[in-house]
């Protein structure tokens, strides 16, 4: 069962950490570069499955997925009781954590060295790929760690959406509940040990990152950016 249940949590979260980095990277880099009327019910949309009981994440997710929803009638895809199912559950929870560390980091980039790179006849997409993700891959990549952290775990919103039909839907935490359910608790501590030793690498890695971060990224709320001005001499045309 165990065995089982790691090979399927990383089938999960290969999936889901796709999901997490495309649809993150691009909505965390839209909210720190636009402001729009709306912007605020937005972001608090977009926050919510930080706050929502798990249970009630899940059961969104089964109107979503479920009978009845436009991807089932229309589409023809049912994913409810699925291993993918699983994944875009952990998507779901751990998403908030990859938007807000990426929008922070975007946010925290020297202006005028995009304005220097537009200058110098860059276009848009240029200015993104070779000044501002390079100069924020700390806070995206920190992001993708901590969002797979917590995908991991996720229990409550995959047991609604996916079930814990061993073999097939059965992630690591599901695993844990039903070995402790059955008082086999010799795999149960073999489990919780292995999660927490990769959930420590994980938050591990996102705080060596975090100290690698040049000390004029590191703003507080309200704080503006001191352009570096020894940078900005170091731009070449592109």
């Amino acid at each position: 069962m165990m065995w089982s249940a790691v090979r399927l949590s990383l089938q999960v979260m290969a999936l889901a950490s796709v999901l997490i980095g495309v649809c993150g990277l691009g909505l965390g880099i839209f909210l720190a570069r636009c402001r729009f009327p709306g912007y605020l019910f937005l972001t608090t949309l977009l926050n919510l499955p930080l706050v929502l009981p798990p249970s009630v994440v899940g059961y969104i997710l089964l109107l979503a997925l479920g009978r009845g929803s436009p991807l089932r009638e229309w589409l023809g895809l049912d994913l409810v009781f699925t291993w993918q199912a699983a994944a875009i559950a952990s998507a779901v929870v751990a998403l908030p954590l990859m938007v807000e560390s990426t929008r922070a980091a975007i946010a925290n980039v020297d202006p005028e060295l995009e304005a220097a790179a537009r200058t110098l006849g860059s276009p848009e997409w240029e200015v993104l790929a070779r000044i501002t993700i390079p100069l924020a891959y700390r806070g995206i990549l920190a992001g993708i760690g901590l969002s797979v952290a917590r995908g991991l775990g996720e229990f409550g919103a995959t047991l609604m959406v996916a079930g814990n039909i061993p073999g097939r839907t059965q992630t690591l935490p599901l695993a844990i509940y039903d070995a402790v359910q059955m008082q086999r608790y010799d795999l149960a501590n073999q489990m919780v040990v292995l999660m927490t030793v990769i959930a420590f690498a994980l938050l591990g890695w996102v705080r060596y990152l975090e100290a690698q971060q040049p000390q004029s990224q590191r703003l507080l709320p309200g704080q503006r950016h001191e352009p570096d001005r020894a940078v900005a001499k170091n731009v070449t045309p592109l």
